[in-house]
This record gives structure tokens, sequence and C-alpha cells, in this order.
């Protein structure tokens, strides 16, 4: 495709009115897991101003576990079931009560909306998810969403959604967003793995979703976190069925989202079209 055409699919992104950000767990905690309070006070001031400016914001946000083990003074991810689901009970009340300080300090009201895999597949229980999302963008109220870790197991054959990658397409088509936007330690999809080659280029612009792409695609889950490039594709995946364009993009400096959705080339953007056979 023509640099003219990327261009033209990059500004097309420009239009969106309801977007959908996911950020991950690395992206709001250090190393040590506790919650890094200047990323999060930056990412809520970009969040609320786009809703000021008259866009309808989505957050998906990963990290409970991660607060839950800094706020009970665990170093290392739990192994058993109970402990994990422990964790992120914990961990979930630290994000929203942080999530409510610093957006309120942007006079934004926020609702907490956790789901599990079952909301997606029953007619009912997505139905009255849908009307929840439309009461709340009505008076203009930013839905944050996880997954009910509590009370989603592996262990339950098609219980779990599993990483926030996956839950962030799965509710970018539940309320018809306009663009999804994967937010990172990395700058998006490269040609190699960015840790361990220096030389690695970014890829600006996917027009298919095909093996070579996904050859690229490493596996970087981080110690806290859950996922890597591979999820995020699949989640993009996800998203262009439902005819989403994706961009994955670095959380280093949440003002990049500003110039994402001014159409600027940043991040990998993964047209909506990246499904159709070529």
């Amino acid at each position: 495709m023509s640099k003219l055409g990327v261009n033209q699919l990059r500004e097309s992104i420009t239009e969106a009115k309801r977007i959908v950000i996911k950020v991950g767990t690395s992206s709001i905690t250090y190393q040590s897991g506790k919650i890094n309070l200047r990323k999060m006070e930056e990412l809520t001031r970009v969040i609320s101003d786009l809703q000021n400016s008259g866009k309808e914001m989505v957050l998906v946000s990963s990290g409970a576990v991660g607060a839950g083990m800094g706020k009970i003074g665990i170093s290392e991810k739990p192994k058993e079931l109970p402990m994990k689901q422990a964790a992120a009970a914990v961990g979930q009340a630290v994000l929203m009560r942080l999530y409510e300080k610093f957006f309120n300090d942007y006079n934004q009201n926020i609702a907490q909306i956790l789901l599990t895999r079952d909301v997606f597949s029953s007619k009912i229980k997505s139905n009255n998810a849908i009307n929840t999302f439309d009461a709340l963008f009505k008076m203009g109220i930013i839905p944050i969403v996880n997954e009910n870790d509590t009370v989603s197991t592996s262990e339950l054959e098609g219980d779990r959604i599993g990483d926030n990658d996956t839950l962030s397409a799965m509710v970018s088509g539940l309320t018809k967003a306009d663009v999804l936007l994967i937010l990172s330690d990395v700058e998006g999809l490269c040609d190699s793995n960015p840790s361990k080659n220096p030389q690695a280029k970014l890829i600006t612009y996917v027009d298919q979703l095909n093996e070579e792409i996904y050859g690229f695609a490493g596996d970087s889950e981080t110690e806290f976190g859950t996922g890597g490039m591979i999820t995020k594709l699949n989640a993009a995946k996800l998203a262009a069925q439902r005819s989403i364009p994706t961009v994955l993009a670095s959380s280093q400096n949440v003002n990049n989202i500003y110039e994402i959705l001014e159409g600027k080339e940043i991040g990998t953007y993964i047209s909506e079209d990246c499904l159709q056979n070529r």
C-alpha cells in the first residue's frame, strides 16, 4: 500500500468518537508491583481531556494483581489460584480508589465494570452490559473495565478471558468503539525482539495478519503482567472481526495518545481490514 493510502487510514482515526484504551500492568506499576502514581496521573489527565473534548472514553486497566501484591507485601506473583484471586481482590480496590482520586481531580466521574467471558456469550448478559455502557456514555461517565479475576477461573472451561488485551477487544466490539488503543511497555510490533536486538525496526502498519506478522511477535510476558505481543495481535484480530482498527503503542509517553488520535505515525496501526483475503 502506498504511503498516501496508509496516511489516509491513519487520518480516519481523527474522526473516532468512542475510544477504548487498554493499559497493561507494566504501564501503571513499578517493577516491585507497586503503583506508579506519576504514570497513573498522566493517564487519567489525558483521558479526562479527551472526554472533555467530546470523546467517549473507555479504560481497560490491568494491574489489580500487581497492586494487590504491593499492598499486602509479597514480591513474587502467586502461583496458587486462591492467592492470585486474593491479590486481585485487594488490588482492584487499590486501583479504583486511585482512579477515583485522579479522575476526580479532573472533574470526571468513573464507573467500575468487572466482566467475565459468559457476559459475551450470553445474549441476555451482553445486552445488559451494552445497556449499562450506553447509560454511562449518556451521562458522561468513564467506564473502567477489568476481568472479574476473583470469580473467573482457568479451571472452568470457557470461564476465563485470560488477558486484558483480549478483554479490550471484546469490550471494543460490545461498545461499538471506533478504535482500540493497546498501550504497553513496547512501542509496537517490531521485525524482531527489541529487547534482544537494538536494531529492531518498528512496523508502523499491518494490512494483513498473516504468518509472517505473527512470526515477528515474541513472548514478552512480564513478571506481573500476562500476555505478550501475540495476545495483542490476537486482540487486533478480534477487533478487526468487528471492523475496528487497533493501534499498538508505548505507554511511556501517554501524550502520544493525542498524536495517535491526530493520525500521526506512532506505534503499529493494524487495519480493520487485516483479515480480508489479498
